[in-house]
């Protein structure tokens, strides 16, 4: 069951736009297990991670974790800043994780400056989307890469968000095209570290 997000980040857009939905926590284990190989691991801004053959993604908070060189987590949540038209949008656009054909992914940990947290949520909205154009960018590449956003900071994380992106080795330019596009923003002036782990799905 995919869970709605809310949009407070960059990459924020919502995978699965529901009205209500519980918080789902998901951990992302990088080690020597799990259904995805890492390719790649790349520091955009600050510090990276320490690569990591594999990552395993596990949902809920009873689920066994593997052993692992380090663990990520997050927890889905409602969405913010998004008006009735931008909900209505997603709805109607958004894959679902899982699709048989999405064998490449992407999870991007960020975190955002003090001076980000410290606007209001109005101020927040013209900078992520009447300035950056976040949702509007977004859906211009759905439904090709699938998404969901994890919200690090509300448990105490080192990352503020993680977001996880699922699409096709045939859709991987326009990926590109669209975390350039958001890179390049307003909003992109206020993250203070980046990690973008690049995966394809195990075979067998």
């Amino acid at each position: 069951m995919q869970r709605a997000s809310r949009g407070d980040g960059i990459f924020a857009l919502n995978l699965d736009v529901s009205a209500c939905v519980d918080p789902l926590l998901v951990s992302f284990a990088g080690g020597d297990q799990g259904s995805w190989e890492v390719e790649r691991i790349d520091a955009v801004r600050g510090d990276a991670l320490p690569a990591v053959p594999f990552l395993a993604v596990v949902e809920g908070p009873d689920a066994a974790l593997p052993d692992a060189a380090w663990v990520l987590r997050g927890v889905t949540s409602d969405e913010r800043y998004t008006s009735r038209a931008e909900q209505y949008s997603l709805r109607s656009s958004s894959p679902p994780l899982g699709r048989e054909e999405s064998t490449a992914a992407t999870l991007i940990p960020i975190s955002k400056s003090a001076e980000w947290w410290a606007l209001a949520q109005d101020e927040r909205r013209a900078i992520f989307e009447d300035r950056s154009r976040h949702i509007s960018t977004g859906l211009r590449y759905l439904p090709h890469v699938a998404r969901r956003l994890h919200h690090g900071r509300d448990l105490g994380e080192q990352f503020d968000f993680l977001t996880w992106f699922e699409y096709a080795p045939s859709d991987a330019a326009a990926f590109e095209e669209l975390v350039g596009l958001l890179r390049a923003s307003e909003e992109w002036s206020y993250v203070t570290r980046e990690v973008d782990v690049r995966l394809r799905r195990r075979r067998g």
